[in-house]
């Protein structure tokens, strides 16, 4: 069962307030009541969005049946599985796959969840769909990018090993009546899981979204469960002993006072959750011009590298001393420090369900409801206009750029005659507060590029100089896939982020079939991803973002690290 230490600085007293409203209010027993007017009195999205709470014992009922599935695919001989999803029906299970790894005789997992046309090639390249299981994983059974997935990876696979034999390679995770469901019935999928509907997607690892997913990897459900099944019964608990609602008060109050940008210091073996912390926070505190920005992998500088609208929270397994120092150090320099300590990985367990009752906790806190995402449709409406738009035409909307250099085109509302003058002029957009305790803005590396390890190194050098000159926070994240995690932030909060988004040559493309199984295609993954980067800046533009857009070119790894010197 995971700790938790709670140091709020300057804060402390604040905090302690905080707490006493919460048992003054009967918080905690009006969530475990499933009463909506924690939140708003009006239950749309919030009365139907807390399956949640029960998802342990749910998945304890069901453990039998992922057990029998998973047996089934071993002695079928499968060795691999790519799930096909997006957001909150992917990011759980590879959190899961990154920090338990594949047991012996389990199937070795991987997540596609980029619509780059060479992320998309690369998996039909690799994997031998003979011994391929292919999760189709989406709550709504509509998210474009997950639908284009299996439509093109049905065909594939159709026309390598036969039509009568794909079905089998293919299950779905879904809710009950949704589009997925009508399509896997039809198309005869292995196996259809239906999830509890009244569960968000960013609510769902504890659910069959993450836990059919651990299974095949090998990851024992029972002891993975009933480690969870501790945080639910201490959840229930008054705030004195209850780990989940003092964290949530932690992070909503330090918001309520500027303190916004939640900083993740965590062991390497279990920073794979940050990713999924992320989502969770960001998409369900984002909104209404509120919200809390979590900051994941960024580089651990001194104190003096800080604005103090810092909150850390130092994430470690029991015996890890990494980190320790660079925390003291936090601590002894004021910062609010949070320090949660794991037992061992499958605490993880335990963490996905604190995580989700702390960052109720916090929606309250701050004044909002954490279970819509209203700004998330709006880069979707503006993509899906583009696409109609080049059925029609022929072409996406261009634009031309406000300077050409190095192979870079840049386009934005800024003017410069040199790459320094254009980043010169951008940065100076920053907020950075009255004085060095009071920062406010942030950075967001947007990547509309094909993920690998090279590129994410060069965003990361260009992260941490930014990060370094200006003492902001700053983010990265590969699009779409941050669409559908962090995009709901970056629109729906005070506005105070600084959005670079990155683009480049797509060397190759791939067709999406317009059907499953069928040859006719009239849009290809590359024309869907540069809509997608188009869509979200327009919707960025739209609520007033500041937002610069680089297409890198040719060489995306050069043209970030000039980028990087000219900062």
């Amino acid at each position: 069962m995971s700790t938790i230490k709670i140091s709020m600085g300057n804060h402390q007293a604040d905090y302690e307030k905080a707490c006493k409203d919460v048992e003054e209010q009967n918080i905690i027993n009006r969530i475990w009541g499933k009463d909506h007017t924690v939140w708003n009195d009006d239950p749309t999205e919030i009365s139907n969005r807390l399956g949640w709470l029960d998802s342990t014992k749910t998945t304890m009922d069901s453990i039998n049946e992922i057990t029998d599935f998973v047996q089934s695919i071993q002695k079928g001989g499968f060795t691999h599985a790519l799930l096909l999803g997006m957001g909150g029906s992917s990011l759980a299970p590879e959190v899961l796959r990154f920090t338990f790894g594949v047991n012996d005789g389990f199937l070795d997992l991987s997540v596609l969840d980029s619509t780059d046309p060479g992320a998309v090639l690369d998996y039909s390249y690799k994997l031998n769909p003979a011994k391929t299981l292919y999760i189709v994983s989406t709550k709504s059974g509509g998210t474009v990018e997950t639908l284009s997935f299996t439509k093109y990876f049905y065909t594939c696979v159709s026309n390598k090993i036969g039509a009568d034999k794909v079905g089998n390679h293919f299950i779905a995770i879904t809710d009950p009546g949704s589009g997925l469901e009508s399509m896997a019935r039809q198309l005869k999928f292995r196996k259809v899981f239906l999830n509890d509907p009244n569960i968000g997607g960013r609510y769902s690892a504890l659910s069959f979204f993450g836990m059919v997913p651990a299974a095949l990897v090998g990851i024992n459900l029972t002891k993975f469960i009933e480690r969870a099944n501790k945080a639910v019964v201490n959840s229930h608990e008054t705030i004195e002993s209850n780990a989940a609602a003092k964290l949530g008060v932690a992070i909503g109050d330090a918001a309520n006072v500027g303190i916004d940008k939640l900083t993740f210091i965590m062991s390497n073996e279990v920073s794979f959750l940050g990713v999924w912390i992320e989502q969770l926070i960001a998409e369900s505190t984002g909104k209404i011009g509120k919200g809390i920005v979590p900051v994941v992998d960024e580089e651990i500088l001194s104190p003096d590298g800080y604005s103090r609208d810092r909150i850390f929270v130092h994430l470690k397994i029991e015996g890890d001393t990494t980190n320790d120092g660079a925390v003291k150090q936090l601590l002894d320099a004021g910062f609010p420090v949070i320090e949660l300590t794991m037992e061992d990985i499958y605490d993880l367990g335990t963490q996905f369900f604190t995580w989700e009752f702390a960052t109720v906790i916090a929606g309250w806190r701050i004044g909002i409801q954490p279970f819509d995402q209203p700004d998330v449709e709006s880069a979707k409406v503006q993509a899906k206009e583009m696409i109609n738009q080049y059925r029609v035409k022929g072409e996406l909307p261009s634009f031309d750029p406000i300077l050409k250099s190095d192979g870079m085109k840049f386009y934005g509302d800024i003017t410069g005659e040199s790459i320094n003058e254009l980043l010169e002029a951008f940065m100076s957009k920053l907020v950075v507060g009255k004085d060095e305790f009071n920062g406010r803005s942030y950075v967001a590396l947007q990547a509309f590029i094909k993920p690998d390890e090279s590129t994410s190194e060069a965003l990361q050098e260009l992260r941490t100089l930014i990060q370094e000159k200006y003492k902001v926070a700053v983010t990265t994240g590969y699009g779409p896939r941050f669409l559908h995690s962090t995009g709901q932030l970056h629109k729906g909060d005070a506005g105070n982020g600084l959005f670079i988004q990155f683009t480049a040559a797509m060397l190759k493309d791939a067709s999406i079939p317009d059907n499953p199984g069928a040859s006719k295609s009239s849009v290809s993954f590359g024309i869907l991803k540069t809509a997608q980067a188009l869509g979200d800046r327009n919707a960025l533009l739209h609520k007033n973002r500041n937002v610069l857009t680089i297409d890198l070119g040719d060489d995306i790894v050069s043209a970030l690290k000039l980028i990087g010197s000219k900062i």
